[in-house]
């Protein structure tokens, strides 16, 4: 696939540095179009048909992003304080794209551990830092292993996968595609929800993927992976080797009020009604809210706000939580 320079790098800002890349071969397309005007029953093929037009009007070119520089990513190790393990990782790979042509390269990562511990946060935080998009595809809805690769345009209602949607109506050649709850994964006897990822998840495969419904190779090469999981039990063996496997503990009682403190001021920073409110949440409200998964932190957040308006006072209180978070006990969390 052809790539070309589209924005030099800057010498002073730390801007997303685009390059170019070719994520399919629309002489390819061409070809695969003719064929269909050829045939007899043009009305069998016109979903397929509308999904060549569609290729090339939007043409092969996609921007490929990587940060310019190292970033500083001081606040997502503050934010996020039981990921660092796998913000070590991106830094590294970040660092080995600077000063060169390359492009970013993510080896896949499988983010292991309790459920509402962030995973899925973590991802789009990534995808921020990035400056890339990023596509969410929930496993435990998936019951076929179309809906990633796609199915034959032979079968009533087929359409294109997930990956070749990505890449073709998105902006981006390397955009973050995060595989939620791949443990949950179900299908049956034909169809198997995991198989597309045996060649998405390795780099040379993963140039020419073919979509099953298009029959167009795609270059996937560049898609960043992220696949999360509470447990590895129910995982092939064959796609854990392909990944970077990292065990996401629950944060410790600290980090957890120290999540709790971030999301407090985040919310409050996002919203007008906010300057309203207390600029900093009082301790009696983190010791609360440290006990909850950080899932729950937002919701219980929520409330509290909209209790403390209600009331029309500036300060939060313990008794603005929902009232199961006041009795919560630190279970599950790191001591």
């Amino acid at each position: 696939m052809q790539e070309q320079s589209l924005v030099p790098q800057p010498s002073v800002l730390r801007l997303p540095v685009a390059q170019i890349r070719h994520v399919f071969s629309p002489a390819e397309v061409e070809r695969k179009l003719a064929r269909l005007q050829e045939a007899g029953n043009q009305r069998d093929y016109d979903n397929l048909r509308s999904v060549y037009e569609r290729m090339l009007e939007r043409g092969p070119e996609r921007f490929q992003v990587k940060p310019a520089g190292v970033p500083d990513m001081a606040g997502l190790y503050e934010a996020l304080p039981n990921f660092s393990a796998v913000l070590d990782d991106v830094k590294r790979h970040v660092a080995l794209a600077q000063d060169s042509s390359d492009g970013l390269e993510v080896t896949p990562m499988l983010l292991l551990g309790p459920p509402g511990i962030g995973k899925t946060h973590f991802a789009r935080r990534l995808a921020e830092l990035l400056g890339t998009g990023m596509n969410l595809l929930p496993m435990s809805s998936m019951t076929a292993g179309w809906l990633l690769s796609g199915a034959s345009s032979q079968w009533r209602g087929a359409r294109p996968g997930k990956v070749f949607e990505a890449l073709v109506e998105g902006e981006y050649a390397n955009p973050v595609i995060v595989v939620d709850e791949i443990d949950k994964a179900s299908g049956d006897a034909q169809y198997d929800p995991l198989g597309a990822l045996y060649s998405l998840l390795e780099h040379d495969t993963a140039q020419s993927f073919t979509d099953e419904f298009a029959e167009v190779a795609i270059d996937a090469s560049q898609v960043i992976w992220i696949t999360t999981a509470n447990d590895s039990r129910n995982i092939p063996d064959p796609i854990l080797n392909r990944m970077n496997v990292f065990e996401v503990d629950a944060p410790t009682l600290d980090q957890a009020r120290t999540i709790a403190h971030k999301l407090y001021q985040s919310i409050r920073a996002g919203h007008d009604w906010g300057r309203l409110l207390d600029p900093e949440p009082p301790d009696d409200v983190l010791d609360v809210l440290a006990q909850m998964p950080p899932r729950e932190m937002r919701r219980a957040l929520m409330t509290g706000f909209g209790n403390a308006r209600l009331e029309r006072r500036a300060s939060m209180q313990v008794a603005d939580l929902p009232k199961a978070a006041a009795g919560r006990s630190r279970i599950g969390f790191v001591q």
